[in-house]
């Protein structure tokens, strides 16, 4: 039996993922028996190629996905287990990662997450130790033995992005951690789910056009109902978006005697269908609950002729006003033009921008490796009676500056030129410091109260020197929590950050 590693990168055939939801409550109950049915429903269906269980969906606390996966595993089906970042930090994760691997789950979709939205005693404190780019190196570096010394994983590690977003410096910021993914070790990538033809054709066109074009692409294929898009619409479900002219469509149909099943099904294939014919490498069924409703949208794509997919394409394009494109629109498939990059122009005025200019040059000026402030800064503290800290006077000048000009931490690894200036730690609810999460909606914060994404203000910075593209150049940031407290001036300039890792490549 082949692997979904070797059906990705061996096969021919379009493959055919299903999402299974994890429950809260054990294996007994009502719900879990619900679940078990319908993955050993699927695991008898020969064109389901990959079981995913999901883990802890929405931020909402639910049965561990290994839990329902092991007899999945045990019958023969392949297993995508869902691994998130938002309740284990990375020695938690490296713990679970192994028990994956003993227990031969060797397929691991890796996300940072959602943050946390309901639990005991109401929510949750999110960990977030380290983000979906840290999770996919360290699975990598697991697959590799880290160090010789330890066993080697064979994790087929996937990932997930979305170019379903409506501003510039949302879409072309993800296009930038996708490809950082890709760079440190994520083998297979599957959309976030959405519904318009030119942003799945965009997608597939950058991947090819950056690089990455042999990296298998799987489409996000969400089975909608009348409920599911108010659910939606309301922005319930970070980074997910219905239009109010799909919400109107699906409305509509869902007041049929059916409530809209069998469109609801024959949508679903649609979607799958123009995946098939953009190039993608299968589709990923989600929002089901009924194998017969599995088979019943296998069975519809197949019915469709080769050239169907087209029509189809004209037909989903749910997009907002306004919404950016990175690719200008061909006038006759109304999918995307790869001849026709858009232009991408800037503003005249960012805020906090003559602060971000000024960092800039005093950073580049009293940092920069090998100039002779750097090497003045490193005997400073380094002759210091705590050179964690540094002199007195410089720690005190360091805290107050940085606390009143960013909203600094005091984290110890300052990832503060990284990100144009902006603190993740005081300004970003998962703390991202190695690109944005897929929760944004409309350039905000996922959370409610934290404000425009900081990602997107990054990106809106760096365009003023034409930067933009550079975004995400510095190595993997993976905070070094030994130095929070402690004097980032300090570890800067005697190499114990994480910038240092950029100064040795």
């Amino acid at each position: 039996m082949q692997t979904l590693r070797e059906k990705l990168h061996e096969s021919k055939e379009f493959l055919f993922g299903v999402e299974l939801v994890s429950i809260r409550g054990s294996m007994g109950t009502a719900n879990a028996v619900k679940a078990r049915t319908f993955a050993g429903q699927l695991v008898e269906n020969p064109r389901v190629d990959w079981i995913s269980v999901t883990d802890n969906a929405g931020g909402n606390p639910q049965l561990a996905p290994q839990a329902l996966g092991r007899p999945i595993l045990y019958a023969g089906k392949e297993v995508v287990l869902h691994l998130t970042c938002k309740d284990l930090n990375r020695n938690g994760l490296e713990s679970k990662a192994w028990l994956l691997n003993s227990e031969g789950f060797h397929n691991v979709l890796a996300m940072t997450g959602d943050h946390p939205a309901s639990g005991n005693e109401r929510m949750a404190k999110p960990v977030f130790d380290i983000d979906s780019v840290g999770l996919i190196c360290m699975l990598s570096k697991m697959n590799a033995g880290f160090d010789e010394r330890h066993e080697k994983t064979q994790f087929c590690i996937g990932a997930v992005t979305t170019n379903y977003k409506l501003l510039e410096g949302e879409v072309v910021p993800q296009y930038l951690k996708l490809r950082k993914k890709i760079e440190c070790g994520a083998e297979f990538i599957i959309n976030q789910v959405g519904f318009d033809a030119r942003k799945m054709h965009e997608l597939r066109l950058y991947m090819d056009d950056h690089g990455i074009g042999h990296i298998p692409l799987i489409g996000n294929v969400y089975v909608l109902n009348a409920r599911a898009a108010r659910f939606y619409h309301e922005n319930r479900v970070p980074g997910v978006v219905v239009t109010p002219a799909l919400l109107e469509l699906c409305v509509k149909h869902g007041a049929s005697p059916d409530k809209g099943r069998e469109f609801f099904l024959e949508f679903a294939a649609k979607q799958a269908a123009i995946y098939r014919g953009l190039g993608y490498r299968g589709a990923y069924l989600g929002g089901l609950h009924d194998a017969n409703a599995v088979r019943r949208i296998m069975e519809l794509e197949r019915q469709f002729a080769a050239d169907d997919w087209k029509s189809f394409a004209k037909e989903l394009r749910f997009s907002r006003p306004g919404e950016f494109f990175y690719y200008e629109e061909d006038r006759e498939s109304r999918l995307a033009d790869r001849t026709r990059v858009a232009q991408r122009p800037k503003r005249r005025t960012v805020s906090g921008s003559l602060l971000y200019r000024l960092s800039r040059r005093t950073h580049h000026f009293i940092f920069t490796p090998g100039s002779g402030r750097a090497r003045w800064g490193a005997r400073t503290v380094s002759r210091s009676s705590d050179p964690l800290q540094g002199p007195l006077v410089m720690r005190a000048v360091e805290r107050v500056s940085k606390s009143l000009l960013y909203r600094c931490k005091d984290c110890g690894d300052c990832s503060l030129p990284d990100i144009a200036f902006l603190c993740p730690e005081s300004q970003c609810a998962k703390n991202q410091r190695n690109g944005p999460c897929g929760g944004s909606r409309e350039g905000s914060c996922e959370v409610e109260g934290i404000g425009p994404c900081i990602w997107l203000r990054a990106y809106e910075r760096l365009k003023l020197d034409g930067m933009e593209d550079k975004l995400l150049t510095h190595a993997p940031v993976v905070q070094d929590q030994r130095l929070r407290g402690t004097s980032s001036w300090a570890n800067n300039w005697l190499g114990r950050d994480h910038a240092s890792k950029d100064s040795k490549k």
